[in-house]
């Protein structure tokens, strides 16, 4: 047994060396050591690793694993309890990734339910109860933001802080459980977030580490899709990795870093037709997530997302987009409001968040002098929250994880576009970009 695992790390080596560039331009601190999990015996047919997302207007999908493939895909739900007075059924998927078969992966869809409300419900008719809260209807709203997670130290001190805050739905721009193709890290890493993961919606997109394509043996994306099932059909998508949501007054579009974006590709119309759809007088922000940053003052990832940024900046320039999260560089940076490489006070304001706490270490140079765009920057983990508390102001935050004790680092309120008048000024010129065939 020891031998085969051994050849299977061999393997896993080789194929990442063909599969991964390797950066050399930084050198990391000393991270904080990757976590362990003791497993714990379980029945086949009980759940585990649960988390929920939104699955279109006022529903949610309930998502866990068995290792019993006969268990049935069945949430029963209520707002007491043990008092369940609904019940729905979902589907079933699993995978194979080179000697590693999944357990059968459940995504069921609940609803419709009500607003800001507790819900008690349990997975396949057995197990533990758990609780979730939907989030309100209306402002104020607020997201929990982090990305590059990974499973460290770190990243349970980042888990422990957000659990602190009062949020209602977390926001991660990529890059989950840096399984790197050692799929029962995907285990741990959906274990180790199942109690927050399991009370609030987590909408994740993918980063690098999702990937995890072997050429010749797996396709990239298989065990993030296949795990992280999110509302992509709801929204007219044809692919898991680009997909867009509202809740409260907010109008959320996850983005694809590692799908194709120029002119002729499916996500470039999709995000086109998206944003032709949104209603400012239903939903007044509008905010976006991927995970390579198109505005990066750090000598990490420099230059990454630039034929992404060309492609795709027009149209969030002329949807008037207030706000973008990214992650991959592994530090915490905002911007003014930015278009074209400079300041502009009709463009928006983007951040990196891409130190939740991953194992590879922070990224702590960077480019000298600072670019005239950028307002605030510093190489540490931590988390974001976003309150968006009417439509015209919201205020973020930045947290970070200082010897364990969360300290706000950086904040700064908000004003939304559409009240500043500049969707008015630029108004002839969108319709030009976003209506054009």
């Amino acid at each position: 047994m020891e031998t085969k695992r051994m050849i299977f790390v061999i393997l896993i080596s080789v194929l990442l060396s063909l599969s991964f560039p390797v950066r050399t331009d930084y050198v990391r601190p000393q991270p904080r050591k990757t976590l362990h999990f003791p497993w714990k015996p379980k029945l086949p047919s009980l759940p585990h690793q649960v988390h929920i997302s939104l699955a279109g207007e006022n529903h949610m999908r309930i998502s866990w694993i068995t290792d019993d493939n006969s268990a049935p895909s069945i949430v029963e739900y209520g707002t007491l309890p043990g008092q369940y007075t609904f019940s729905s059924s979902g589907e079933t998927t699993s995978y194979n990734y080179l000697f590693y078969s999944s357990g059968k992966i459940h995504h069921t869809v609940i609803g419709p339910l009500e607003h800001d409300t507790i819900y008690f419900y349990r997975c396949g008719g057995q197990g533990p109860e758990f609780q979730l809260k939907t989030p309100p209807g209306q402002f104020p709203v607020t997201f929990a933001i982090a990305g590059d997670l990974g499973q460290t130290g770190w990243t349970k001190s980042t888990l422990d802080h957000i659990d602190q805050c009062k949020y209602d739905v977390h926001l991660l721009p990529g890059d989950l459980s840096y399984a790197d193709c050692m799929q029962h890290l995907w285990d741990n890493f959906g274990e180790l977030v199942q109690p927050l993961a399991s009370a609030r919606p987590w909408m994740v997109t993918q980063g690098n580490h999702e990937k995890e394509k072997i050429p010749f043996f797996t396709d990239a994306f298989e065990s993030y899709n296949a795990r992280w099932k999110m509302p992509f059909e709801e929204s007219e998508s044809t692919s898991n990795l680009y997909y867009s949501f509202e809740v409260a007054g907010v109008h959320v579009i996850m983005l694809g870093s590692y799908t194709d974006y120029d002119e002729l590709s499916d996500q470039y119309s999709w995000l086109k037709a998206d944003l032709s759809k949104v209603d400012r007088k239903k939903t007044p922000w509008l905010v976006v997530l991927f995970h390579v940053p198109w505005y990066n003052s750090n000598h990490a990832h420099q230059g990454e997302g630039d034929g992404m940024m060309a492609a795709m900046e027009p149209l969030l320039y002329a949807a008037g987009v207030d706000l973008v999260f990214a992650g991959h560089v592994h530090a915490y940076e905002r911007s003014k409001r930015v278009n074209k490489g400079k300041s502009d006070p009709c463009g928006t304001v983007h951040i990196t968040i891409g130190d939740g706490g991953n194992r590879e270490g922070l990224a702590q140079k960077y480019i000298h002098p600072t670019p005239e765009w950028s307002m605030f920057r510093e190489a540490s983990f931590g988390h974001g929250e976003l309150k968006i508390v009417n439509s015209t102001h919201a205020f973020w935050s930045w947290h970070r994880n200082d010897d364990d004790e969360p300290v706000r680092s950086d904040q700064v309120w908000i004003t939304s576009l559409i009240s500043s008048g500049c969707l008015a000024e630029k108004a002839y010129e969108s319709s030009k970009i976003l209506v054009s065939p």
